[in-house]
């Protein structure tokens, strides 16, 4: 996709008048959420009419919806230098910014609106809500090095937290998970409510605990005649996580599951999908495997509802637990010496080897470049070579890239997430790099089919089920999302 026109030279009055009928047509996908079509038809109206602000823009927004914020900052830059008056273009380049966890960028854009336009009260109260934001993070970054040794899974006194009598929901046993408590518990979180404190606490510490002791890239053996599960993003859609085990039973020792990152987020039950999963890590955990996500990750839960969403079912001080945990998840699992998952993709460097990544020291926040970003971020694209990313964070890379590491360290091909695709899958780069993505009909909007993939651990073949979202109540997704974040969308 060509995501940058320069201005070549005078535009007939007849391209000028086709750009905008191409701007109209791309305005109607967009309002029917078909952002892939809007994007196409924005570009041909730019290839029209380069010079026109507002196709970078509302091709900019469109972007951002798809969560390809390194194109919507460019295209929202592009939009300014158009027209440096231009205050939705403004707008778009801060919430890309946002997106990517650059909130002082986000703020220098809209304090030269507040300049620029100092009666524009939309735009004050902006720079207000943005600078809170900017000096919230400022002050939890001093807490944090004034408490660097502190550990909150340790702070928790579970002694404390009494279990009242009114509680009539699943409970712990011995203060360990059974198979009876998560039957219950997926019973009880269909009804809408909630578990009890003392258990959830209970569960973050023991996996926190857990993973703390598992390398960062974890080996899988699949015995030759039994089944391997993987299943891609879930984003908070628990209805649809229930009917993954609905269609292909319930996790246990015969029935091992992989769940490929991306957890939370977006969808409005999070907090549900999470304890369910954790739940099952605790109870089978050599058959039971969880991969970090982009989204098991602090700026992501900040700004797509995660982190709103445990602190209004349970407390902040859990939410910060959630990103204390988030950092032991593994990177990437490798079934069998010969597939390997992550949840992104492959490097910006040809030389990783799978030693690499099993040393790669994962306990904080991604970088934003290296080993640990890039299997959390980057993406395929079927033509050769390396490019930056349409994220703005890691890389995209080609099937020659797939080929020349699947040979360096002896696989077969790769599995990853992070995508929507239309059917839940998508089979690329001569059938070595694998697309699955679990959420179906994502945020409500996209329409898409969810699958996941089935394999023995004899030939490793992948096998495809596919399926369409399920009802669910009538609980928003971004419902819990920094609304600053909503309101930049708009």
């Amino acid at each position: 996709m060509a995501n940058n026109a320069e201005i070549t030279g005078p535009v007939s009055q007849e391209d000028i008048e086709a750009a905008e009928k191409l701007k109209n047509e791309a305005n109607d996908f967009f309002k029917r959420q078909n952002y892939n079509s809007a994007i196409d038809l924005y570009t041909q109206a730019i290839e029209k009419n380069p010079g026109n602000a507002v196709f970078f823009a509302n091709r900019s927004i469109a972007n951002l919806r798809l969560e390809n914020f390194g194109y919507a900052l460019t295209d929202a830059s592009k939009a300014i230098e158009l027209d440096r008056g231009y205050t939705k273009a403004y707008y778009r380049r801060a919430a890309a910014y946002m997106s990517l966890g650059k909130y002082k960028l986000a703020l220098k854009d809209f304090e030269y609106v507040t300049k620029v336009r100092p009666n524009d009260q939309d735009a004050k109260m902006k720079y207000n809500e943005c600078n809170k934001i900017v000096k919230k993070i400022a002050f939890e970054k001093a807490i944090s090095v004034d408490k660097k040794e502190v550990n909150i899974a340790d702070s928790i006194n579970l002694d404390a937290m009494t279990i009242e009598d009114e509680y009539v929901g699943p409970a712990l046993e011995d203060g360990k998970v059974t198979m009876k408590f998560i039957t219950e518990l997926m019973e009880y979180y269909k009804q809408q409510k909630k578990l009890h404190k003392k258990y959830a606490y209970k569960i973050l510490i023991d996996v926190k605990a857990y993973l703390q002791k598992q390398p960062s890239l974890v080996d899988i053996k699949v015995p030759d005649d039994e089944k391997f599960t993987v299943c891609g993003d879930i984003h908070g859609q628990y209805y649809d996580l229930m009917n993954i085990f609905k269609l292909n039973g319930l996790p246990s020792e015969k029935n091992p599951y992989l769940f490929n990152g991306d957890f939370v987020d977006r969808g409005s039950f999070s907090v549900e999908c999470i304890f369910t999963l954790f739940s099952f890590k605790l109870l089978f955990p050599n058959h039971f495997y969880m991969s970090r996500g982009n989204h098991e990750t602090l700026d992501m839960n900040r700004m797509y509802g995660f982190r709103g969403e445990v602190s209004s079912k349970y407390t902040s001080q859990m939410a910060d637990l959630f990103t204390e945990v988030y950092n032991w998840l593994p990177l990437a699992h490798c079934i069998n010496n010969r597939v390997l998952v992550m949840h992104g993709g492959l490097f910006s460097k040809d030389d990783i080897t799978l030693e690499d990544i099993r040393h790669v020291d994962r306990n904080k926040q991604p970088p934003e470049d290296g080993i640990m970003c890039e299997l959390l971020w980057s993406d395929p694209q079927p033509m050769g070579g390396r490019a930056p990313s349409k994220r703005g964070v890691g890389c995209q890379f080609g099937p020659d890239v797939t080929s020349n590491f699947l040979a360096r360290n002896g696989l077969d091909y790769i599995i990853r997430s992070h995508e929507v695709k239309n059917d839940g899958y998508e089979v690329a780069h001569d059938g070595k790099c694998i697309t699955v993505f679990s959420a179906p009909n994502y945020c409500d909007t996209m329409g898409n089919l969810g699958a996941f993939i089935t394999m023995n651990g004899k030939d490793l073949k992948p096998n495809f089920t596919t399926y369409e979202a399920v009802p669910h109540p009538d609980v928003k997704p971004m419902a819990y999302a920094h609304s600053f974040f909503n309101l930049l969308c708009q």
